[in-house]
């Protein structure tokens, strides 16, 4: 199958009119998605927004739960949207991957293989991913980590 004038016309209208790759391709036969959306890429047609949509600043996250229904009715199986369980705080301290968000301090403390292997969970400071404390240690200024390799600073 060959590009022609008209097929690509063709493409250049169900792309505007917002037709998937997959929808083209069938329309215009002989051709795969794939080509599809090469083609369109070459010819620079206009991307186009994702169709996964993100809720910003969720208060409280949703997960969606398969429920079965009676079959007369409806599908086999509905999606219902249900609160999800908060994770309990680690009586150590800290915050495991299961309950670490965004807000909090991600430095490691222990071996990932470990039972008790956690993250730092303390409130993370302004646009970094640790706490100040932990800021300090991973943010050094370039000469004093170089002093620091050759020697010329001590540790205590």
């Amino acid at each position: 199958m060959s590009w022609t004038e008209e097929r690509v016309a063709q493409l250049r209208q169900l792309w505007g009119n917002g037709k998937s790759a997959s929808e083209i391709a069938e329309i215009l036969g002989g051709v795969s998605r794939n080509a599809v959306i090469g083609k369109a890429h070459r010819l620079e047609l206009s991307g186009r927004p994702s169709p996964i949509k993100r809720k910003e600043d969720e208060e409280e996250e949703e997960v969606a739960v398969a429920t079965p229904v009676a079959a007369e009715t409806q599908p086999a199986a509905a999606v219902e949207k249900v609160a999800a369980k908060p994770v309990p705080e680690r009586k150590s301290g800290g915050a495991t991957i299961l309950n670490l968000t965004e807000r909090m301090c991600k430095w490691p403390i222990g071996d990932p293989r470990d039972k008790d292997f956690h993250f730092c969970g303390k409130a993370s400071h302004a646009n970094f991913p640790y706490c100040i404390e932990h800021a300090q240690i991973a943010y050094q200024p370039p000469g004093k980590r170089r002093d620091e390799e050759r020697g010329l600073i001590l540790r205590a």
